[in-house]
């Protein structure tokens, strides 16, 4: 029976589409479907016409796929959808999230449109699709948009004769070297004398040892987890597990290593770890990145979501001298309020999310780990040629002892200074005699609304002043840093 309206509906996943792709797992039905793959990639072609005002045949439209086992036979039928309605399309095999947006950017593609199969680090059953145009990823709008259209059309196969193979991840390593080298004075292994492990859990991610750090000198000796496999059978690909951290940590402290890198399974997320075993994920990677950032965009706001520690919030505006937004969390939130302020006129180069997701406005504000990790390399060569560690950016940070406090804030007075622990008793109680539940924030921002950010300007309406200062939300995670087994510099 072919898929219908509510089919559709509920692949829906905010800002892309996510389903169970194969058989197997009990009370899991397949849902994203040869059919739902084709039609979806029929409804793109038919949101990308209207969009950019070009008739089907006048469109290129490229498709990649990060590890997992259901990826080709979904490529095959999106591709063959694409070319049903006279589109072309561009396969650009394995690759990660990242790199298929800058297939809208690349001359070699000028793709005008790029879908991602990727379901992130959700289990090896499922799939799904991200849809990108120069302008950038799709939006909860946009999503809705190409479902309603995927419910429209009848499921139709082209031919695959005329489809172009392209070696996008290339590209895509020779865009990154040439950030590095031409960060590190232009030298053809700036990374000699390094060791680096990396980490890609078998997701994408593994080209970033082979391709990008080899070539420019780095030793990998002891990275881990590089071949694709889209069973996952060494942890899950996803630096907020516990596990994976523990595995990266254990590689790096091994193998005497000056730096670890690990990645989610399509690449928009990274973390990091120090020579001695310290993660830098989380709280300690906003700063790390804030800190790094600082010196090309002083006095600048750092967007972060809702969850951020006091230590965090004191290391930005105390020690860097930035300005720390607090904002909703959801990185697509964060990420959009990042160009509304930009668009403001305000200097706004990160946009970053707890979870590891983080977007520069120098790099189209697309959240990619590997350039984040690029970031983080640049800043650590820099450090070694110095006789220094890349962990030297954020000592200091501790926060003051609470004598030396402003009494009238509220930084939270526990024992793990800096991290984000109770309130304070009398908070707490004045808080419930307000009826205020001690757990929930008093203020609450509103997500901004961004439709057609796909291929049109949108309105967007101006968030309330009062979320700005908004720094609650956060008690329930007091202690998840420790009770994930992941450590944070001290204060942050």
């Amino acid at each position: 029976m072919p898929m219908t309206q509510d089919d559709f509906k509920k692949l829906a996943n905010g800002s892309d589409i996510r389903g169970v792709a194969i058989p197997g797992v009990p009370d899991e039905p397949v849902t994203l479907t040869p059919e739902a793959a084709n039609r979806i990639a029929a409804g793109f072609v038919h949101f990308l016409s209207e969009t950019t005002g070009k008739s089907p045949a006048e469109l290129q439209i490229a498709v990649g796929h990060d590890s997992r086992i259901s990826a080709l036979a979904i490529k095959d039928s999106v591709l063959t959808g694409l070319t049903h309605t006279g589109a072309h399309g561009i396969d650009c095999v394995l690759a990660s999230t990242p790199a298929m947006f800058m297939a809208t950017i690349f001359e070699d593609t000028a793709a005008d449109g790029s879908i991602m199969i990727t379901a992130s680090h959700l289990p090896y059953n499922r799939n799904g699709l991200k849809f990108f145009t120069a302008a950038g990823g799709a939006d909860k709008a946009d999503i809705q948009k190409i479902l309603a259209y995927a419910a429209e059309a009848k499921e139709a196969h082209g031919t695959l004769d005329h489809v172009l193979k392209f070696d996008l991840i290339g590209r895509y390593c020779e865009h990154l070297r040439k950030k590095i080298r031409d960060a590190l004075g232009g030298a053809e292994r700036p990374l000699a004398g390094m060791h680096i492990v990396v980490d890609a859990g078998n997701g994408a991610g593994g080209f970033f040892a082979g391709r990008i750090l080899t070539p420019l000198g780095a030793d990998t000796t002891g990275s881990q987890f590089l071949d694709p496999d889209g069973h996952f059978p060494n942890h899950i690909p996803n630096p907020e597990n516990a596990d994976a951290m523990r595995a990266i940590k254990d590689a790096v402290v091994k193998n005497h290593a000056d730096l670890g890198l690990i990645f989610d399974t399509d690449v928009d997320r990274m973390s990091a770890v120090l020579a001695d075993g310290t993660d830098v994920s989380r709280n300690a990677l906003i700063a790390m990145m804030a800190a790094i950032l600082a010196p090309d965009y002083p006095g600048s706001t750092i967007i972060t979501d809702s969850v951020t520690s006091d230590g965090l919030h004191d290391f930005l505006e105390d020690h860097l001298h930035l300005k720390h937004l607090r904002y909703m969390r959801g990185y697509k939130n964060v990420i959009n309020e990042c160009i509304r302020r930009n668009t403001a006129g305000e200097v706004s180069p990160l946009a970053i999310e707890t979870s590891g997701h983080g977007a520069l406005s120098e790099n189209y504000y697309l959240d990619d780990g590997a350039y984040l990790a690029v970031k983080l390399l640049i800043a650590a060569a820099k450090a070694h040629a110095e006789g220094k560690t890349l962990g030297d950016l954020i000592k200091g940070s501790a926060p003051s002892r609470r004598g030396a406090r402003n009494p009238h804030q509220n930084h939270g007075h526990g024992r793990r200074q800096g991290l984000r622990t109770r309130r304070p008793r009398r908070i707490r109680a004045a808080r419930q005699g307000q009826g205020i539940p001690h757990r929930q924030p008093i203020l609450r921002g509103r997500a901004p609304h961004l439709p057609g950010r796909l291929g049109t300007p949108a309105h967007v309406a101006p968030r309330p002043e009062h979320a700005a200062q908004h720094r609650g939300g956060c008690c329930g995670r007091r202690g998840r840093d420790r009770a994930r087994g992941q450590s944070t510099p001290r204060g942050i």
